[in-house]
């Protein structure tokens, strides 16, 4: 079994007042409230997200 790539990623920042397109790819990961983890799948379209909204997350 081979082990996959995870990034732990969390919600620093409001999404409130940014861009319609922000707000989306915060809710795309999985991100509802601040505060609120998420445990990903390491893909490039994951991290393309995350480098999207780097201001308003936090990669643990």
């Amino acid at each position: 079994m081979t082990d996959k790539k995870t990034v732990k990623v969390k919600l620093v920042r409001s999404p409130i007042g940014t861009k319609e397109s922000h707000r989306a790819t915060v809710r795309g990961l999985g991100l509802r409230q601040i505060g609120s983890e998420r445990v990903l799948e390491d893909t490039p379209a994951v991290r393309g997200m995350i480098n999207k909204v780097s201001y308003l997350v936090q990669v643990l």
